[in-house]
């Protein structure tokens, strides 16, 4: 007599001891999660373009540089926690929910220290907008360069060097972590080692 939940890996509950999902549940907890994602991404964009940045930069120069140095300080040591976590298969890490949405707050604080620095004539050429500094910060990302922005004082150089930096470093080690833990949740429906998967 075969019981009801067994079958082949895949069909039934799949991880042994009964602690592995369904495909179909594990299908519905990644669409939950992607659509987490989703929502947070817009509630940072909405925050991004309604926070008053106009309140910083010439008017509070000191006030901007310690919020661009502790937001980036916190994203820095944040995503490296969760590529750590991938790497040695901690349970406390949920790099699908958690590395996607540090990656859109990173292009934010970014674009904000750049919307701020426009406000210093001679720092950003052909800056004006929030847009324009979300679109220059993707730009760099993506070291495309079209050359219409570009930083010309010190301070939004130096701003440039560290988002380079931070790229090649930071996001390029959690980008590589989160596609290797994706990877491995489509190779294996039931997650890592047959546990339960993390979001």
């Amino acid at each position: 007599m075969t019981d009801a939940g067994s079958g082949p890996p895949g069909r039934g509950r799949d991880a042994p001891g009964g602690r592995g999902r369904t495909r179909r549940e594990l299908a519905r907890a990644g669409a939950w999660a992607w659509a987490a994602n989703g929502g947070l991404a817009v509630a940072l964009a909405v925050c991004y373009f309604f926070f008053p940045l106009d309140r910083l930069g010439t008017e509070r120069p000191v006030l901007s540089w310690v919020l661009f140095l502790l937001a980036l300080a916190a994203l820095t040591f944040t995503l490296s926690l969760q590529v750590r976590y991938t790497v040695t298969e901690d349970p406390r890490g949920r790099p699908g929910l958690v590395i996607p949405v540090l990656v859109v707050l990173s292009l934010f604080v970014f674009s904000s220290a750049y919307y701020a620095l426009a406000q210093y004539p001679g720092q950003m050429r052909g800056l004006t907008t929030r847009l324009d500094a979300l679109y220059f910060t993707l730009v760099t990302t993506a070291t495309v360069g079209y050359g219409d922005i570009t930083p010309h004082g010190q301070e939004a150089r130096m701003v440039a060097v560290v988002q380079i930096v931070y790229n090649f470093v930071v996001l390029a080690a959690a980008v590589t972590s989160l596609s290797g833990y994706l990877r491995t949740r489509i190779g294996s429906p039931g997650g890592r080692s047959g546990g339960t998967p993390r979001s």
